[in-house]
């Protein structure tokens, strides 16, 4: 019944999108809408030519000169805040429903008083990979408790193998995109600095046509050099803002299983011969 419970708990529990290209993939199809319909609407442009200078103050159409790069780096944005929002959801789903603090002091508790009875109770309100660990672990606990054959070491181990193995099914499930997260940390920077020496290219090229500067062409490189630069440091900001944050949560997650496996394996060699 115990093992149901804990199964049914990894069940319910959100664990994120597994398909990560997908999500790229419906990410670049919406920054190309938005380059395409929003950017070069043209309205934004004078005369209703995407191919003139952008209206004065016009932003939207400042953004759309920025050239093929702006999608591009569009496409790297919205990757970050989709799995961003996904590693929010998965990490939030693991911690359960309650504080995660509460819930390790009052586990500690319950095994200091020797009641696994109140200890299981607390991981099925509580919820979520924590818990399941932990619950895994009682069960492991509960058996160790009636087997006759094994020693009190042998026992010991088996129960902080137990925990070692639930630890390890749940970490990858909470670690996962956030290696993507950490590329883009330094992807969205290189294409803003792809673009930067694109947009320069082109006015370097536009001052060399003819022995004078074509003022379209040249205005045009330099809009795209200075777009691209921002969106590109924006979005490894953000990556890197996101990267860290949830690489932290995850710390402190891993930290509480450690802390209540401890409790554990040392509330059974307190209490067995």
């Amino acid at each position: 019944m115990e093992t149901k419970t804990v199964q049914k708990q990894k069940s319910t529990s959100f664990k994120g999108i597994k398909s990560a290209g997908w999500v790229i993939v419906v990410c670049f199809v919406i920054a190309v809408c938005i380059y395409h319909f929003v950017l070069g609407n043209p309205s934004n442009f004078m005369n209703n030519d995407p191919n003139n200078h952008p209206l004065p103050g016009n932003f939207l159409g400042t953004i759309y000169k920025g050239g093929v790069i702006v999608p591009v780096i569009q496409t790297l944005l919205l990757t970050v805040i989709a799995l961003s929002i996904e590693r929010y959801l998965a990490i939030r789903a693991a911690y359960g429903r309650g504080s995660l603090a509460k819930f390790v002091a009052n586990i500690k508790v319950a095994l200091a008083a020797n009641d696994m009875a109140k200890a299981r109770e607390l991981c099925d309100n509580q919820r979520g990979a924590v818990a399941s660990v932990v619950g895994a672990t009682l069960v492991k606990y509960a058996e160790m408790e009636n087997n006759t054959e094994l020693s009190k070491d042998q026992k010991q181990l088996a129960i902080q193998q137990e925990l070692e193995e639930a630890t390890a099914l749940e970490l990858p499930m909470m670690q996962e995109n956030l290696p993507i997260i950490g590329t883009i940390t330094t992807l969205g920077t290189l294409m803003g600095l792809l673009g930067t020496v694109i947009g320069m290219i082109r006015s370097f090229a536009a001052l060399a046509a003819g022995g004078s500067a074509d003022s379209m062409a040249l205005s045009q490189g330099i809009s795209e050099a200075l777009i691209n630069t921002a969106f590109g440091i924006l979005t490894g900001a953000l990556a890197v803002i996101s990267y860290n944050y949830y690489t932290n949560k995850i710390d402190k997650l891993t930290f509480a299983l450690d802390e209540v496996g401890f409790s554990i394996v040392q509330t059974f060699a307190a209490t067995h011969k």
